[in-house]
């Protein structure tokens, strides 16, 4: 078992009531076999922590130092907490609302590492997505998966699919949750002479992934036949039958562009902009009322790469970020 009873407890898993959960307490699973990206940026620390019983996660970014970030936010029904302009880490989380204190959690984590310095604490920003729809109970990623996933932090690995916070994610539910499939978190790299540049992604997104050839590789797929379409195809003859488009809510893709190129706060805005929009390209429809997307974008300015500009720079990242998504449902990944 992966959680003990502090006390008797006659509720099952699935339809325990809230009372219940507080006397039990969740043990982290932290150590994940699986399909992942292997990739090379010292300075960056990736953590996962998930509760099985839920099934619900986190996934944390650590910097070594104190980094440049901006954040663009996108779609009806973002959740974020605390925004700033420069980060020791972001989170991101499942459970709604409530996950986002899995950011409290990992700042108490980082403080105790360096031995609570009285005036120096560190500064995290998160954002999370809503993974409660497929599950009957109310956990949450909380304080202590925010610190289990800073211990187990580590550099240059990246599990992908349903884990971290894409434990539940799934997408293309456009029609209806049937027509859902899972997704998960996706990630892809690469280095350009000195200047290193990665994407990350969580897609528990409304609209489909569609690969580079513009086909539906996840999402409004029939539960019978097995077949995907396209959600524009499917509302086209929807609209000829006049059958209703009764569309579920609660979703949101989150995503992390990070460099060690050195950019200006301007140019690293524009960055996320720039990749936040082209994602357009990879999720249809993208930023709808029904989403809350949010972006990253973060440097550690610690190179200089006079071959890359601003435009060439968020020209890579973008297909980096397609890249990220389609990775986020491998085939061979655990599906829920």
């Amino acid at each position: 078992m992966l959680y003990f009873k502090l006390h008797q407890v006659s509720a099952t898993m699935q339809g325990c009531s809230r009372k219940a959960y507080t006397t039990m307490q969740f043990i982290p699973q932290t150590l994940f076999q699986g399909p992942a990206l292997e990739f090379d940026f010292p300075a960056l620390q990736i953590g996962l922590a998930e509760y099985a019983e839920g099934p619900t996660g986190c996934t944390i970014f650590l910097f070594a130092e104190r980094a440049t970030t901006s954040v663009d936010i996108r779609g009806g029904g973002a959740g974020t907490i605390n925004d700033h302009e420069r980060n020791h880490a972001i989170c991101f989380a499942g459970g709604s609302l409530a996950g986002l204190e899995v950011v409290s959690g990992v700042t108490a984590a980082l403080w105790e590492q360096w031995g609570r310095p009285i005036g120096q604490y560190a500064l995290v920003s998160g954002a999370i997505i809503n993974d409660f729809r497929r599950r009957a109970n109310s956990i949450y990623p909380d304080y202590t998966l925010g610190q289990a996933a800073v211990k187990a932090a580590r550099t240059g690995y990246f599990p992908l699919g349903t884990r971290g916070a894409g434990r539940l994610a799934h997408c293309g539910g456009i029609f209806g949750t049937e027509k859902d499939e899972p997704s998960g978190q996706g990630g892809a790299f690469r280095q350009i002479g000195p200047t290193k540049l990665a994407v990350f992604t969580v897609v528990n997104a409304f609209g489909v992934i569609l690969d580079r050839q513009g086909q539906v590789v996840r999402g409004n797929r029939d539960p019978q036949t097995g077949k995907r379409r396209h959600p524009l195809e499917e509302m086209e003859e929807r609209l000829e039958q006049d059958r209703p488009i009764a569309s579920p809510s609660g979703n949101t893709t989150l995503t992390l562009v990070v460099t060690n190129q050195q950019l200006s706060p301007v140019a690293l805005r524009h960055l996320g902009r720039q990749v936040h929009t082209a994602l357009g390209r990879a999720i249809y429809p993208f930023h709808t009322v029904q989403d809350g997307d949010v972006l990253y974008s973060v440097t550690t300015n610690a190179v200089e790469n006079s071959t890359l500009n601003g435009v060439t720079l968020g020209m890579l990242a973008s297909e980096l970020a397609w890249d990220a998504v389609l990775a986020s449902a491998p085939a061979h990944s655990s599906e829920t």
